[in-house]
């Protein structure tokens, strides 16, 4: 079965690789059927599929709704009106179920009008005999124009609002520098972490990371050389009621026993603004990397955020590299993500 992701756009990689971890997650087999701007269209099969889709939606910060798509054509409104004539809605819509029609142009794709391709849809699922109802429908068809045209009925969408709210400067205790929520929730579901299990971060900061693997559901612990800032993180886990243990030290001398923790997900210094208390910021990452490598299960992964590459210092720990991409914030800016596994 076909599922369309509509993705935020905002990064060319982490949407996708984010969607993929979600999927292998939850244990679904799934092939990419196509890819375009901001839609990812996959072949997902697997028991439980649509409540496991509806599951991921809560977990998902870079996409804004899951379709179980009713076909795919070119961006040409009459193609369009075709397919939907031609398409069979019994899995998406029953006798007693109202409907409604969206439509969504990606950039820059395509002249066609919301409202007049809108229309047009409406008017043909109205006469294969549903009933269309503007304000509560209780279906949703959404047409995504890309590079393709494709049509669906919404699942589920993703509650972005919420990544908002939790802005770093909305928080109870603020330092700059830090990931923006949505980056932080997309890292910790590409570790896949799970909701029963424990997520660490060596370099936890205001706790950042940490809130967003608490609100899925994780135990988060955390280490952070600053006592003060370590102060302020526990007053941001207590404001989201996460389930954590904070502890003040050095990364590269971590007091847990050995595969001890499910995934690892950091934005070590840079040695920018931060303070690092070590000999040099070499060895900072050689030692923190031996220790992240010693106390992660074997066949889990950990996802490193920096601006600097870090494939050697990952690789000479033991890790094996399994992705890395790549964000440009700004001018000056470029973040590495690297996501790298104990075999």
């Amino acid at each position: 079965m076909l599922y369309a992701f509509e993705l935020s756009g905002e990064h060319a990689v982490l949407p996708v690789k984010e969607v993929y971890a979600c999927l292998s997650t939850e244990g679904l087999t799934y092939r990419e059927h196509a890819s375009y701007d901001q839609c990812l269209v996959v072949d997902i099969e697997g028991e439980d599929v649509d409540a496991k889709l509806r599951f991921i939606a809560g977990r998902l910060a870079m996409s804004h709704y899951i379709l179980k798509v009713v076909g795919i054509c070119d961006v040409e409104a009459e193609q369009i009106i075709e397919m939907c004539d031609n398409s069979d809605l019994s899995g998406h819509m029953s006798e007693s179920k109202t409907y409604v029609v969206r439509a969504k142009r990606a950039k820059h794709h395509g002249d066609i009008k919301r409202e007049f391709i809108e229309g047009r849809l409406g008017g043909s699922i109205y006469r294969k005999g549903f009933r269309a109802n503007m304000k509560e429908p209780d279906v949703t068809f959404r047409l995504i124009m890309t590079n393709k045209a494709v049509l669906g009925s919404v699942m589920s969408m993703v509650d972005r609002g919420d990544y908002e709210h939790r802005a770093p400067h909305k928080k109870p205790f603020f330092y700059p520098g830090v990931l923006m929520p949505r980056v932080a929730r997309a890292l910790v579901n590409i570790s896949q972490i799970r909701s029963d299990e424990v997520l660490f971060d060596p370099f936890s900061g205001t706790a950042g990371i940490l809130v967003e693997a608490g609100l899925i559901g994780a135990h988060v612990i955390g280490i952070e050389v600053r006592r003060k800032i370590s102060h302020g993180a526990k007053t941001n886990l207590d404001e989201y009621a996460a389930d954590y243990s904070l502890l003040v030290g050095d990364a590269c001398r971590v007091s847990l026993k050995d595969s001890s923790v499910d995934a690892i997900v950091t934005d070590p210094p840079y040695g920018r603004s931060a303070a690092i208390r070590a000999e040099s910021l070499h060895h900072l990452y050689t030692d923190s990397f031996a220790e992240m490598y010693r106390i992660l299960k074997t066949g889990k992964l950990a996802v490193v955020v920096s601006e600097m590459k870090v494939v050697e210092f990952a690789e000479k720990a033991g890790f094996t590299v399994v992705d890395v991409f790549t964000q440009k914030v700004h001018k000056s800016l470029t973040r590495t993500f690297t996501v790298i596994r104990k075999d």
